[in-house]
């Protein structure tokens, strides 16, 4: 009986524990599969491209722009944040002003309350965000914020003449009005983090894991971005460099004095090599066309491939491509000094300067080998007799 006691017990005892078993694995399933439900309902909500975590990312407002007549930011994100936007972006696009500017608002007031600061307040400047009445001098105009005429890095107050926002009122052009916005200016050509870590002390993991899903200016900018093609990227950037601003890519003062000094010592390197080259002797000349040969080239493909890379150089700069004219014209002035450094110091020696041989000893040498014959020869006129037959 005892038995029959024990192994009823037994089996009890194992059924419990399955059914608790089943029970736990289909609360996990279900579990895992309401986050596989909400990450493909994001999915399926912001588009194939939706980004959760934003840990790792970080976004480059690069400029402010007026693309199909509306003003809009021009932004890089970048899947690397740590190399500082350095490297190539998941993409470049563009969204409304009041959007992104929003988003970054938003931002700075979490990382703000992130880090304790529970006084900071959004300026009331952001309220210009929104399409709104002013009266100025007894006449009713309308307001929103926008980008800064002849400037790419600023942002302004716009007027317009409906209260939608959409008809400019200009005046000469410009349609800025002076209300100050400083304190909602948005750091254009700086890198941000799409997510800012701050010391919260005793935290758990899933903190964390929350907190790299708040990201207000990325996930903002990124859900209601368009792509920014080639036109776009080009859009205003004749009509700023006309007004004399720079957004990065245009040649400044200092970066036109530079050039030109580069240029010019360039240039005078190119003279003196060629003022060189006429004053070598015959057997220099000789030997450098044979080195020349052996390399498979010949003086007009020199002259050519000189040519082809001042033209190159010249199209960068037009171009605005800084760092390739920079490094390409370091390149071409150093193998010029180069080349005018061996062309001086072959010369030096065949003018029969001082020349220290490989053995200590010093070793002259003649203008050229023929001038040392036609010397030698003159040295030893007249001491030939022919001798007498007796």
């Amino acid at each position: 009986m005892q038995i029959h006691n024990f192994l009823y017990t037994l089996l009890l005892a194992v059924l419990l524990l399955v059914a608790f078993g089943e029970d736990a694995a289909n609360d996990d399933a279900a579990a895992a599969g309401d986050d596989a439900v909400d990450d493909d309902g994001a999915a399926n909500y912001y588009g194939d491209d939706y980004i959760k975590y934003w840990g790792s990312y970080a976004i480059l407002p690069k400029r402010c722009i007026v693309y199909n007549d509306v003003d809009v930011i021009v932004f890089s994100v970048f899947e690397n944040g740590y190399k500082q936007c350095s490297d190539s972006p998941t993409g470049t696009y563009i969204t409304p002003v009041a959007t992104f500017l929003n988003a970054y608002l938003e931002q700075k007031y979490q990382d703000n309350q992130d880090q304790g600061n529970d006084d900071y307040a959004v300026p009331d400047a952001a309220s210009y965000t929104q399409c709104q009445q002013q009266v100025i001098e007894n006449v009713e105009y309308y307001v929103q914020l926008g980008c800064t005429d002849g400037s790419p890095l600023s942002l302004s107050v716009n007027i317009y003449s409906d209260n939608t926002c959409t008809t400019r009122d200009s005046e000469n052009g410009m349609d800025d009005s002076n209300i100050d916005i400083s304190d909602i200016q948005l750091p254009f050509k700086r890198c941000l983090p799409c997510v800012y870590w701050t010391d919260q002390g005793d935290v758990d993991d899933q903190f964390y894991d929350n907190h790299q899903q708040q990201a207000p200016l990325c996930s903002t900018a990124w859900q209601y971005k368009e792509t920014c093609d080639r036109k776009c990227q080009r859009t205003g950037l004749e009509r700023w460099s006309l007004s004399g601003v720079n957004d990065g890519s245009q040649w400044n003062t200092s970066d036109k004095i530079l050039l030109g000094i580069l240029a010019l010592f360039g240039c005078g390197m190119l003279g003196a090599i060629l003022q060189k080259r006429r004053n070598m002797s015959n057997k220099d000349a000789l030997l450098e066309q044979a080195a020349m040969s052996a390399a498979g080239l010949q003086p007009s493909h020199v002259i050519g491939i000189f040519v082809l890379v001042v033209i190159v150089i010249t199209v960068f700069a037009l171009l605005g491509m800084k760092n390739l004219t920079w490094a390409m014209l370091l390149i071409m002035n150093t193998i010029l000094f180069g080349y005018l450094m061996k062309l001086t110091i072959d010369s030096g020696v065949s003018t029969g300067e001082t020349v220290i041989g490989p053995d200590g000893t010093i070793i002259r040498r003649g203008d050229s080998d023929d001038s040392s014959n036609d010397s030698s020869q003159e040295r030893n006129a007249g001491t030939y007799k022919i001798p007498v037959l007796t």
